[in-house]
């Protein structure tokens, strides 16, 4: 990005060609609007989530009302981060965890879910030109 993009554009934009997402949850990430519009677009454009949980544990996550969010934004955020807390994910404890490990892991599930996402597209490709 550049100065002058729009930012919502370019992160919608980045989102929907986007293949896997990945969400760090942290303690603070359901108060960030823009983490939650994140993951809000990447679960709405049916895009596999790899959710990594930072020192929080999926069932900690909640989306509190502050006042200073839409009701529809908050039933979007809600929506999101219950999905992704049952989506199978990595956990890490910063307190005394390997980041490189969480690195390689994570590298791994994307490359993983990328292939999957892609093996998908590619048999779509054949059973349409199959019966077409």
């Amino acid at each position: 990005m550049k100065p002058g993009d729009k930012l919502f554009e370019k992160i919608n934009e980045a989102i929907r060609d986007c293949k896997v997402g990945i969400a760090v949850f942290s303690p603070h990430y359901c108060q960030s609007y823009f983490c939650l519009h994140e993951l809000s677009m990447i679960m709405e454009c049916g895009k596999k989530v790899i959710p990594i949980f930072v020192d929080v544990k999926p069932s900690e996550l909640r989306v509190i009302n502050n006042g200073s969010c839409p009701a529809e934004e908050l039933v979007r955020f809600k929506e999101a981060v219950e999905e992704a807390k049952h989506t199978v994910g990595l956990t890490f404890d910063s307190s005394n965890g390997d980041w490189s490990e969480l690195v390689r892991n994570a590298s791994r599930a994307v490359m993983m879910n990328m292939l999957e996402v892609e093996g998908d597209r590619v048999g779509q490709k054949q059973m349409y030109a199959k019966y077409c």
